[in-house]
């Protein structure tokens, strides 16, 4: 026992830890039932004290001891409770993320699945039992079965016991047991991808990369580095070996993902070389399914965690390297409720660990590239293709010149890339066209008085779905008929205009007729394993051109590519959002590095109204450090970062008079305590004015250093009371600026 008392964070919106009287001997991680409020609810033990509580106040005791085996590890809970401070989060719902969601359930649903003993890891639970001997003898037998094996499956324990079932029923209701369902661990289908040859020699590069990081996984502790690698380039094989070298010396190794369900080809790989040594955890496991990967990385059967943003809670044992594919994907950064970065809380776990960060990408970030220039981390350059491939040659066509309407053309793919098109299929080779807009139509709009449809609930047009004839919310899932006549002035000319992915096919299939097209976007990957299979089919030449949105450029391995078609580079380049340049430039290197990866010279096709863009031509040139030190200086004379650190606040509310009185009343206190110190801008109407029925105003922080942002931020949250029905939700580091 550590001390009288013990800190437990409570899954509550509150930013504190609850104190509590100990009950027998507590260890840190272990998971408790605690009296709060008028009930009782799931907590973790994350600290203790011998310090007697204030005078008047009463100290209420543990409740319930549900595991004594740490939950959670000493180091996991110093980065869990330094993510709480740093973003403004409730502790207890951050020590929470790191669980599986049943853990915060006191019952759990009774029938087939896997049981646990609640309690039971001690005396007490032998108690338990004896007390049950006499008045129901077999719900005893069952818990002392229990307790000596500590988990069971059910349909096994019943053919052992008879009767089992009804017991574990009555025992459950009792809480002397957990029952979780689950069926069969699903892992993303890889089994039809042409399975990954073995790769026997290393170029000179990546040879240089691996030995600076096996010798920092030599030398133990903290290490970062950042590989900045072309498409092509071979990253994923520095990832394996340096994974194999853990493994060598007995530790584990996390890998992060941007999406697990778009990287079929990489988990396929890891598993390939590691076998059942690895868990992959994603968002689309069930509950039981998510606690069967949990428990083998925490009983050590796994020791290689592989998923997404969440997967850096992965209880892998003694990890010694964490690393983060495609470190510069916003999709690491949870934009709601928990706002953390999964590739920057991978850093905080490998310095709580003693471990080497590896962040890798072929267009890293303009903050990540800049810490590595100045010293912060290491930076390994891959900048050649393996087997001496060339990237492709890009060429940028205007589509002001070969598509002079840009309104009502009756094409989507002008004369160039459809002539590109054509000789790719005529040799055999396979294309991807990437738009980054799904639907039939973007907008509905009527040509008497301009009025475009547009959601009840969020502030943006209705998308038009050819298949389903449809106009559809992509934000809050709102669908409705394309009206015959304006809501706005009764007029009946009601037409569709842009478009989408599912335009872009109808026209592929309509041009060349004779080719196998497949979509990719999220319309049609709904069904599980979707992506996987697309992505199988595609590889194996069953398809012939792979049309989709962003899905596309993320990471596939297709040799028989040869022609990437972008078919309107310039959707992102005016959203309100000063990472928007960075991100086209990205977007547009990451598609364009799918084409070439086998032994035919790869090509692409840029359309865009904007050929002479900055982003567009460095992207296409794959003129990386040039646009680097642009994007660096703009942001140096702006104040963004990596030069300043940011600070989104966002209120929200049904009542858009309330949230605009809020944001004013919240910008107001932000100003008297931050004066000085920071700059505001705001508050203003967000750029998504409503979004689900919420209206919502926000206002950005900017300052010198974040611990300014944060105190200026915690200050306010104690002084402001937000209205009934209101959010505030502070961003620190946002990456959602609209």
């Amino acid at each position: 026992m550590r001390g009288r008392y013990v800190q437990v964070a409570v899954p509550v919106p509150v930013r504190n830890l609850f104190t509590y009287q100990a009950s027998g001997s507590l260890g840190l991680g272990a998971l408790v039932e605690v009296p709060f409020g008028r009930g009782v609810k799931r907590g973790v033990v994350v600290g203790f004290s011998d310090a007697p509580p204030p005078v008047g106040i009463t100290i209420k005791t543990v409740a319930r001891v549900v595991a004594a085996e740490p939950v959670v590890s000493r180091p996991m809970i110093r980065m869990l409770l330094w993510a709480a401070d740093y973003y403004l989060a409730p502790p207890g719902e951050m020590v929470f993320a790191a669980l599986p969601p049943i853990f915060k359930k006191r019952k759990a649903a009774g029938g087939g699945g896997t049981v646990l003993v609640a309690g039971a890891e001690d005396s007490a639970g032998e108690r338990q039992v004896l007390e049950l001997v006499g008045r129901a003898p077999l719900q005893a037998r069952v818990l002392r079965h229990l307790i000596e094996s500590g988990e069971a499956d059910v349909a096994v324990l019943e053919r052992h016991i008879p009767g089992a079932r009804a017991a574990l029923c009555a025992l459950e209701r009792k809480e002397f047991v957990r029952v979780f369902k689950h069926t069969r661990l699903r892992r993303p289908r890889v089994a039809d991808l042409p399975p990954p040859g073995e790769v026997k020699n290393l170029t000179a590069e990546q040879e240089r990369a691996l030995e600076k990081v096996v010798d920092a996984l030599d030398l133990g502790g903290y290490g970062a580095f950042l590989l900045h690698g072309v498409t092509g380039s071979g990253k994923t094989e520095v990832y394996l070996r340096a994974i194999g070298h853990a493994l060598s010396r007995g530790r584990g190794a996390i890998l992060l993902v941007p999406e697990i369900s778009l990287t079929p080809q990489l988990v396929s790989r890891v598993t390939a070389r590691f076998g059942q040594r690895v868990a992959v955890l994603h968002s689309g496991l069930s509950g039981g399914e998510r606690l069967d990967e949990w428990r083998r990385l925490q009983q050590g059967d796994a020791l290689v965690a592989v998923g997404a943003r969440s997967a850096v809670f992965a209880p892998v044992r003694n990890p010694a390297i964490l690393i983060v594919d495609e470190e510069h994907d916003s999709s690491y950064k949870q934009s709601e409720r928990l706002p953390y970065s999964g590739r920057d809380l991978a850093m905080v776990r490998a310095r709580e660990e003693g471990s080497v960060v590896l962040l890798g990408t072929a267009t890293p970030s303009v903050e990540s590239y800049a810490h590595a220039r100045s010293g912060r981390s290491v930076l390994l350059r891959l900048t050649e293709r393996v087997q001496q491939r060339t990237l492709p040659r890009v060429e940028v066509v205007d589509l002001k010149e070969t598509l002079p309407d840009p309104v009502e053309r009756v094409h989507t793919i002008g004369p160039r890339l459809a002539d590109c098109l054509a000789e790719t299929l005529d040799r055999g080779e396979q294309a991807i066209l990437f738009h980054n807009r799904r639907g039939y139509s973007s907008f509905a709009l009527c040509k008497d008085c301009g009025h475009s449809v547009k959601c009840d609930n969020c502030s943006v047009a209705l998308v038009h779905h050819q298949k389903e004839q449809q106009l559809r919310c992509h934000y809050c899932g709102l669908s409705r008929p394309v009206p015959s006549r304006c809501g706005n002035c009764g007029g009946g000319r009601i037409r569709l205009f842009g478009l989408g992915t599912e335009k872009c096919e109808e026209e592929v299939r309509r041009r060349f007729p004779g080719a196998r097209v497949i979509r990719m976007d999220s319309d049609s990957t709904t069904r599980r394993g979707a992506v996987s299979d697309m992505i199988s089919r595609f590889a194996s030449g069953e398809a012939d051109i792979l049309v989709g949105t962003q899905m596309v450029t993320k990471g596939h391995d297709m040799p028989g590519v040869t022609l990437v078609g972008v078919v309107l580079a310039d959707l992102g380049i005016h959203l309100p959002d000063f990472r928007a340049a960075e991100r086209t430039f990205q977007l547009l290197m990451q598609v364009a590095g799918r084409a070439g990866r086998g032994e035919r010279a790869g090509r692409g096709v840029v359309q865009t109204f904007m050929p002479g863009h900055e982003c567009i031509v460095l992207a296409t040139e794959h003129r990386f450090e040039e646009f680097f030190e642009k994007e660096l200086d703009r942001r140096r004379q702006l104040g963004y970062p990596p030069h300043k650190r940011l600070l989104l606040i966002r209120a929200s509310h049904p009542d858009r008079s309330v949230v605009a009185g809020l944001a004013r009343k919240v910008a107001s206190a932000v100003r008297v305590e931050g004066a000085g110190r920071i700059e505001v801008l705001g508050p203003v109407v967000s750029p998504l004015a409503r979004l689900r029925g919420r209206y919502r105003w926000q206002m950005l922080l900017k300052s010198s250093a974040v611990k300014v942002l944060r105190e200026v931020s915690l200050a306010v949250m104690m002084r402001l009371k937000a209205p009934r029905g209101a959010k505030i939700l502070f961003d620190v580091d946002p990456q959602d600026m609209l």
